[in-house]
């Protein structure tokens, strides 16, 4: 049995914009263990979202593939959810009714359902929202009942596309915490996807580093600290420069006019 819950294997990508095709990853590879928080960074352009959508079963590699827990990815799986940036929350249901949302096709009991619905909102802290609409909820709240819709089909893995960036910087760090203490205690498998540094030196215990034009991994960078973690420490500030250092560094190649 496989310690991976998630390996790309020489993935190729390519697009077509009406007149070229355009190399967007190159012969990417890379596992993911089982209960780890693996960040991809990399300037704008650099696949990293096409990449993300590629494990979750949205797009399609030209070459090579994308094992999930043993098997190749053909197809999105209710195994593997996506967090997006939009929230995407129906504003004409509740939080508990935009919570059961991703369960209503699932062949099980209504007190099943019920019971998964509410584990989750007391996960995400919202146990005394049921019965409010979106409109009424913060951002920072809206995202939590996303994070609850997600964590209640109880996936594998949780793909997460710039989740937090519309947040102000207050509820961005509560959530990252809140992200934190829910992955301690299901242990899910989370991939992400962020323009920010602290971000990433804060949540994942690797960061890959991703070229651009066509996309790379330029570098593979453990986070050997302690969650939770000090952000004002001299060990976080460490790591700050070097993947600055290295994100600065995997960007020297020419931006081509078609971009990602």
């Amino acid at each position: 049995m496989s310690k991976y819950m998630i390996e790309v294997r020489d993935v190729d990508k390519e697009f077509n914009n009406g007149k070229e095709s355009i190399h967007v990853l190159d012969h990417i590879s890379f596992q993911v263990e089982k209960g780890e928080i693996v960040t991809l960074l990399g300037k704008s352009g650099c696949g990293k979202s096409t990449l993300l959508n590629m494990v979750g079963g949205f797009e399609k590699a030209n070459g090579g593939m994308v094992i999930l827990d043993g098997n190749e990815v053909r197809q999105p799986t209710r195994k593997c959810i996506m967090l997006f940036q939009q929230i995407n929350l129906l504003p004409w249901r509740t939080v508990l009714k935009n919570v059961q949302l991703g369960l209503e096709e699932e062949r099980i009991s209504i007190e099943e359902m019920n019971q998964r619905v509410n584990d989750a909102l007391t996960l995400v802290g919202l146990e005394n929202h049921h019965h409010q609409f979106p409109h009424e909820l913060s951002g920072g709240m809206q995202q939590r009942v996303a994070i609850a819709r997600a964590l209640a089909m109880q996936p594998d893995v949780i793909l997460m596309d710039e989740p937090f960036a519309a947040l102000d910087t207050f509820n961005r760090y509560l959530l990252q915490d809140e992200l934190l203490r829910i992955q301690e205690k299901l242990k899910t498998t989370i991939l992400m996807v962020t323009h920010d540094i602290d971000e990433a030196v804060y949540l994942s215990d690797r960061i890959l580093i991703m070229t651009s034009h066509p996309g790379e991994i330029f570098k593979d960078v453990p986070i050997k600290l302690v969650k939770p973690r000090d952000r004002a420490g001299e060990d976080f500030h460490y790591y700050r420069k070097r993947i600055l250092e290295d994100f600065e560094l995997s960007g020297s190649r020419q931006e081509p006019e078609f971009i990602i």
